[in-house]
């Protein structure tokens, strides 16, 4: 039988932290970004994939989280200069802690319960969540000067739209977390994203889950001391 540990409430999420890098090392779980040479950004993917761990308690994240060169370092800097976030679920804008955001001068965004994205989406014969994304290229022409992290923890589709609007020369966002979770086009999607020159964080294969965007998100939030 397991012992039970006596944490107090406020040392509960560290003593996690601290269990989750135990066992890693414990078991020998390869962590590739860790091993990357001249990595500025390493400490900040730690911290990253540690709280993708701790909200999902799968220890598969430290072998399959991938980071574009420098891409931690990116979205904290995207964040600090007050860069909007939007994403494809409301459990993911839920999830994200937006007071830190606001501090910071960003806002959160989620078009999907958007009537109006949903009767086009209906009328294209297209998902929503792909129409929600041309609404956010949307957003992002009326501001260009301010950036747009994409965080995309259900839908496959954001993903392929996102790519197309990339490749049409509409839109290119200045980071996106690509953890869409499931089988349909999931793994193809991710792997449109990693083809390009697009600054990312994305998890391979069918793993992740709005939790998870929001867990990447609150990470890099979490690293400003406020």
């Amino acid at each position: 039988m397991s012992t039970i540990e006596t944490v107090r409430p406020e040392d509960i999420e560290r003593r996690s932290f601290e269990i989750i890098e135990e066992t890693i090392k414990a078991r020998g779980i390869p962590v590739p970004f860790l091993s990357e040479s001249g990595r500025e950004d390493s400490e900040l993917c730690r911290k990253i994939l540690y709280r993708c761990i701790h909200t999902t308690a799968d220890f598969d994240y430290a072998s399959t989280l991938r980071f574009s060169d420098g891409a931690a370092g990116i979205m904290r800097r995207l964040l600090r200069d007050g860069a909007d976030i939007v994403t494809d679920t409301n459990m993911a804008l839920t999830g994200i802690n937006k007071r830190k955001l606001e501090t910071l001068g960003g806002r959160v965004y989620c078009f999907m319960a958007d009537e109006a994205v949903a009767a086009e989406a209906k009328e294209r014969g297209v998902t929503r969540a792909g129409v929600a994304m041309e609404k956010a290229a949307c957003l992002h022409k009326a501001n260009p000067k301010k950036g747009m992290i994409f965080a995309i923890g259900n839908a496959p589709t954001a993903l392929i739209s996102l790519h197309k609007l990339y490749t049409e020369g509409v839109l290119r966002p200045d980071l996106i977390i690509g953890v869409p979770v499931g089988f349909v086009n999931v793994v193809a999607s991710k792997e449109l994203i990693m083809s390009t020159d697009i600054p990312y964080i994305v998890n391979e294969g069918n793993k992740g889950g709005s939790p998870v965007a929001a867990a990447v998100v609150n990470a890099v939030l979490y690293d400003f001391t406020m």
